[in-house]
């Protein structure tokens, strides 16, 4: 028996009766509840908000610059030791070792993702939701949460104004929420059209001629969503967009009409509102209405776009997504919540039905109150709900919206400085807070469109590995671009403009060192690459 097992009544010997000692002051020490547990978790919080306030809060840089290798090196502690240690020594080794080797999404100068700074109202409900710890499976696991989310998403639901008979979920975010509307749609037009429940008996053989369509600039998560249903990704059908990735209208009826007339069978479009890659905004309306006119599901991808919705500026950029049958919002992109924290909508929450599901020690059918496993694809999920909930009790939806107001009003700024930059090209306006854009070397004829995306791509990794700034990069027609994203109200224009200056000094010496090599007869490898970054780092 070790030191933690506990004997029966037949075996209180001294030396059980002093193992069960051990471990009850183990327990004490470990959890909630009594005067010595609770004193634990005080000083435990107080010591995260030190080592919280002396990285994240005092920032110089938006990452040391630690590369993969170096943290592979330095990171080598065993993560399931036989012995544990004392939390404070433990929280120490924590700040030291993962909090300063960190991105800094609150830092000016991280402008990469879709990876919002966390407001501060939001920390706070992450370490009360953390304490708590609720299961919003049933609601005898979380009974205020329960309620709580009902609320949230009954209040979602009249923002976007998706009618009295809507309802939703919390989610993960939206590739969760992008799965479980294609996931509705598949079902309900699998019992329409073949009476038959994909669920109970599986996807009839007609189902390989089910298509999908959407923006070929939507979020690779719609791909995703139609593989995990069961259909392929060779489901979705791409549609070409407009000079600023928006779907085209006409090219979406050209090729539904191109679809019924091969005797493939659409049942769904995607909208998006705000990509990835441009922050675009498809024409929503138009697509309710093609919607409607061939008889599709119609799911409108707005994790992004979504929080224009409390923003009386720029609202009508949303105008049609009132008409979608499903959507997606998160909470923790331009909503400002820590990840992670979406929301699923449903216009019609019978719908629901079509994924009902009942287990006799968790949601029977008899039970009078509600017990939300039956709208998500979780089962034990956290109270997540409450960040946006006590976010939006403290900002309310005016100060929400002053700063996302913001941040669009500094990416359109940043717009107009690459626009006036002879060495920057913009590949298209913003519409929300991404902006994409690529050096382009003032060189003479030998600059081959890979030598381009070469110096792009090197200028990026050397910004990132300085420390200078944290930038994302993408692909654009096949050519490599990069991407600012503003979801920092309190970045400044002054702020861009460094970050591109420094952008642009790494790309003019990447540029000259890659012309040298090229004139040389170099070598131009990975290998090569890593070297040169790692000396002049």
């Amino acid at each position: 028996m070790s030191s933690y097992e506990l004997g029966g009544p037949e075996d209180d010997t001294s030396t059980d009766a002093a193992a069960r000692s051990d471990v009850l002051a183990l327990a004490e020490r470990s959890f909630l509840g009594t005067p010595t547990g609770n004193d634990a978790y005080a000083a435990a919080m107080d010591g995260c908000r030190e080592a919280v306030l002396s990285t994240v809060g005092d920032t110089d840089e938006p990452y040391a610059g630690t590369t993969y290798a170096a943290l592979r090196e330095t990171l080598d502690r065993d993560t399931l030791p036989e012995t544990g240690n004392d939390l404070e020594e433990v929280l120490d080794d924590i700040t030291t070792d993962v909090l300063a080797k960190s991105v800094f999404p609150s830092d000016d100068s991280c402008i990469a993702h879709l990876h919002c700074p966390p407001m501060i109202p939001g920390l706070a409900a992450e370490a009360l939701l953390s304490a708590l710890n609720q299961s919003l499976d049933s609601f005898d696991q979380s009974p205020a949460g329960t309620v709580i989310e009902e609320r949230l998403i009954g209040d979602l639901a009249s923002l976007f104004d998706l009618g009295a008979d809507a309802d939703g979920v919390v989610t993960t975010g939206g590739t969760q929420s992008n799965f479980q509307g294609l996931l509705v749609a598949r079902e309900r037009y699998v019992r329409d059209e073949f009476d038959r429940s994909a669920a109970g008996r599986g996807l009839p053989p007609e189902a390989e001629s089910m298509r999908v369509l959407t923006s070929a600039d939507a979020h690779f998560t719609v791909a995703q969503a139609a593989a995990q249903i069961g259909l392929g990704e060779d489901a979705v059908v791409a549609v070409p967009t407009d000079d600023r990735h928006r779907i085209d209208p006409d090219e979406l009826a050209e090729t539904l009409d191109r679809l019924k007339r091969a005797g493939e069978r659409p049942f769904a479009l995607v909208g998006t509102a705000g990509t990835t890659d441009f922050g675009s905004v498809d024409p929503l309306d138009t697509l309710a209405d093609l919607a409607e006119d061939y008889g599709l599901w119609y799911h409108v991808d707005a994790a992004l776009g979504g929080a224009l919705a409390v923003s009386e500026r720029h609202v009508g950029t949303l105008d049609g997504i009132e008409r979608a049958d499903s959507l997606a919002v998160d909470f923790h992109k331009l909503l400002f919540q820590p990840i992670a924290c979406g929301a699923f909508l449903l216009a019609d929450k019978s719908e629901y039905d079509l994924l009902s599901r009942n287990a006799a020690y968790l949601n029977p059918e008899t039970d009078s109150v509600p017990n939300l496993v039956s709208k998500s694809v979780q089962t034990t999920r956290r109270f997540d709900a409450l960040k946006p909930y006590v976010a939006f009790r403290t900002l309310g939806r005016e100060g929400m919206a002053s700063l996302i107001d913001r941040t669009i009003h500094l990416a359109d700024r940043t717009a107009a400085m690459v626009r006036s930059d002879p060495a920057m090209e913009l590949a298209c306006a913003p519409t929300i807070n991404v902006v994409t854009f690529r050096y382009v070397p003032q060189q003479n004829d030998s600059s081959s469109p890979k030598w381009v995306d070469r110096v792009n791509r090197r200028a990026r990794d050397r910004l990132f590995t300085s420390g200078d700034g944290v930038v994302a990069r993408t692909e654009v027609d096949g050519r490599a671009y990069l991407k600012v994203t503003l979801m920092n109200p309190q970045t400044t224009v002054d702020d861009i403009r460094e970050v591109l200056l420094a952008l642009k000094g790494h790309a003019a010496r990447a540029a000259a060192q890659s012309n040298a090599r090229d004139i040389s007869g170099g070598r131009d490898t990975d290998a090569v690459r890593g070297q040169f970054e790692e000396v002049h780092r």
